[in-house]
């Protein structure tokens, strides 16, 4: 195989990420209920209390600290946390279903060059900074190099009409 220099390790996707949790079953049930994700078998050998979810093409680890009544618990909403950030189909409908749950959360618009993306922010059970948005409508434009995506993870016809666009431009010269 050879390097490629934009991606020297060769590597083919995020595959999970893991968050510790005071409770490992009360974690469970905040994925599982509220944002969709599905409990899968994980090694037996593991020798710690934990779970494995997943959901929208990543796995969560989900492990139990080992002195869970010393975690300091977050309770304001600080959007420039660590957080991980899921798209949706519509931001009224998920703000309606948070205020239905009683999930405290924190609004916030961003704009960029007319586009404006929409953003909720709560926290998990464990104080872990969850966003939904959707940022899908913003393009990814590089700092360097020409190649600009979508956030979407349906993006071969975007890609496809760039480059298209580059290769008929290029005929034309």
């Amino acid at each position: 195989m050879k390097e490629i220099a934009a991606n020297p390790l060769l590597l083919k996707s995020l595959n999970h990420i893991s968050l510790q949790c005071r409770s490992v079953d009360e974690s469970v049930k905040f994925y599982t209920k509220i944002l969709g994700f599905v409990q899968v078998k994980r090694p037996g050998n593991l020798d710690f209390e934990g779970a494995w979810l997943f959901s929208y093409g990543i796995g969560l680890h989900l492990i139990q600290y080992e002195d869970a009544h010393n975690v300091p618990k977050k309770n304001e909403i600080n959007t420039k946390d660590n957080h991980i950030s899921f798209q949706c189909e519509s931001i009224g409908f998920v703000e309606k279903k948070l205020k239905e749950m009683m999930i405290k959360y924190t609004r916030q618009r961003v704009e960029e060059g007319g586009i404006y993306v929409d953003q909720l922010f709560f926290h998990d059970p464990d104080g872990f900074m969850i966003e939904i948005c959707n940022c899908d409508i913003l393009p990814v434009i590089p700092i360097a190099g020409d190649m600009v995506r979508s956030c979407s993870r349906v993006v071969p016809a975007v890609e496809a009409a760039v480059t298209s666009t580059k290769v008929f431009s290029a005929m034309k010269k």
